[in-house]
């Protein structure tokens, strides 16, 4: 299961860290951080009648497709892709900070915070309090909790911690009865993602959003993530209830971003832009 092997590499980059004062760092460098930008108040804003708002990804490689482009093995600049993202109608930036699997880095995620500036995802696979407060050190605004990953203690606590730390945070779910426990255990949680990626198998059904917004409550921000492909998916997704997408491969696959950007938004593309 790719999951459980990215969780288990997680825990030993964690001993790591742990073992040389790590989190002092962090908490030396978070004093000289500004407030964090309110990332659900920009969904809220950017959604709208014809689409959901989008949260554009940066990312290099993913496991199920190694490099996402060809030309990623020698020319990959996130800061420039989401400024291209941003000039082009992204409300939100995710940015994948995972090295082993991903190829991200935290260097990444501060890079675009700082040079973008637009309310900013890290995603990560949080399972320990060390990586709250790198997100926030790193200047992330919000963070992604998966439950899959996480026992329900877990979960609650990193919720906790993320929150005591200014930081909003997207709950991830794939399932029925894991946004049943999010609806029990973290009544506070008002931004749930709906991963219609197969953890297991990498492969996407957007019938999940479908399917899981059914059980959501109607004051929570539904986010759509992956398997976002083309207009109709949007539209679909869009019925379903969702305030906002996160899309990464079929953006940074495009031979022209902004232009897939405005097709999904469902808006004419400027070519003056």
């Amino acid at each position: 299961m790719i999951l459980q092997r990215i969780l288990e590499h997680k825990k030993a980059e964690l001993r790591h860290k742990r073992s040389r004062g790590y989190l002092t760092e962090l908490k030396h460098r978070i004093a000289d951080r500004p407030v964090p930008l309110n990332f659900c108040q920009a969904l809220t804003a950017a959604r709208s009648a014809e689409a959901p708002a989008l949260i554009a990804e940066v990312k290099k490689a993913s496991p199920s497709l190694g490099l996402v482009r060809p030309d990623f093995a020698h020319r990959y600049n996130p800061v420039e892709i989401a400024r291209t993202y941003r000039r082009h109608g992204a409300a939100a930036i995710s940015v994948l900070t995972d090295q082993e699997f991903f190829h991200g880095s935290l260097d990444d995620l501060c890079m675009v915070k700082e040079h973008v500036g637009l309310p900013t995802l890290m995603k990560e696979f949080v399972i320990d309090e060390v990586q709250c407060y790198e997100a926030r050190a790193f200047g992330a605004d919000c963070i992604l909790l998966i439950v899959a990953a996480l026992d329900r203690t877990q979960l609650e606590d990193l919720f906790d911690i993320a929150e005591g730390l200014a930081l909003q945070t997207l709950i991830e779910t794939h399932h029925e009865r894991e946004v049943d426990l999010v609806h029990e255990r973290l009544p506070r949680a008002t931004l749930i993602g709906i991963n219609n990626r197969d953890l297991e198998t990498f492969s996407t059904d957007l019938s999940v959003t479908q399917r899981l917004a059914k059980r959501m409550s109607t004051d929570m921000l539904i986010v759509s993530e992956s398997g976002i492909h083309k207009r109709d998916d949007v539209l679909r997704i869009l019925e379903a209830g969702a305030t906002a997408m996160l899309v990464g491969e079929s953006l940074l696959r495009a031979d022209d971003t902004g232009a897939k950007i405005h097709e999904l938004l469902g808006v004419e593309s400027d070519p003056a832009r």
